[in-house]
């Protein structure tokens, strides 16, 4: 199975649901294709449901990085929901986790984006 997008919002929250693998043979191109035209197109807080997501090698990863650099340069943000099995593996492994915020729960995500209330404790 190749890499497939579903496109969702929630606000301000732009929500990429991924299927499939994210692999050198093609489908790593087509998610680098996607996250830089939603980033091109204005698209400022991106959440990657990885829930479908069977595989990722380097070349995904690299992409990843990628678009979050750059929304992170535009004063945007890039956050993960639902990684597992071989691709939570392997972002262990590369200790992505502890630069790109992930999430087990949507509306926790979600929530994630929007800034801090005056009172509200972290």
């Amino acid at each position: 199975m190749g890499l497939e997008f579903a496109r969702r919002e929630s606000g301000d929250v732009t929500i990429l649901d991924l299927r499939g693998r994210s692999t050198i043979d093609g489908e790593s191109a087509m998610l680098g294709s996607q996250l830089k035209e939603l980033i091109d197109n204005g698209v400022r807080k991106l959440l990657l449901n990885l829930a479908n997501l069977t595989q990722i090698d380097s070349s995904g990863v690299s992409i990843i990085v990628g678009a979050y650099v750059s929304l992170k340069g535009r004063g945007g943000d890039l956050k993960f929901l639902r990684p597992y099995g071989r691709v939570l593996e392997v972002f262990k492994a590369l200790h992505l986790l502890e630069i790109i915020p992930s999430f087990e729960d949507e509306i926790q995500a979600l929530a994630s984006f929007r800034p801090l209330g005056y009172f509200a404790q972290p």
